[in-house]
């Protein structure tokens, strides 16, 4: 789907240079495909924390692999 979105320049350029693309394009669409896996990263393993899913590792070896991220 294809729509306008105004974002300043120093915006385009943050996201071009966290990203790693030079189009603009690709570029917005990774950050934003970053930002939502992140949010679904988050709830699961605050799910896991919480012990609300049926999840295999405990709180100690999710932290102890190094993929528990609170923030």
């Amino acid at each position: 789907m294809r729509f306008t979105v105004e974002l300043d320049a120093s915006e385009i350029a943050e996201i071009q240079e966290a990203t790693g693309l030079r189009k603009k394009s690709p570029a917005v669409k990774k950050a934003v495909e970053g930002y939502l896996y992140g949010l679904k990263r988050r709830k699961f393993l605050q799910r896991v924390c919480e012990g609300k899913t049926d999840y295999g590792m405990t709180n100690e070896e999710v932290e102890a692999a190094g993929t528990y991220d609170p923030d």
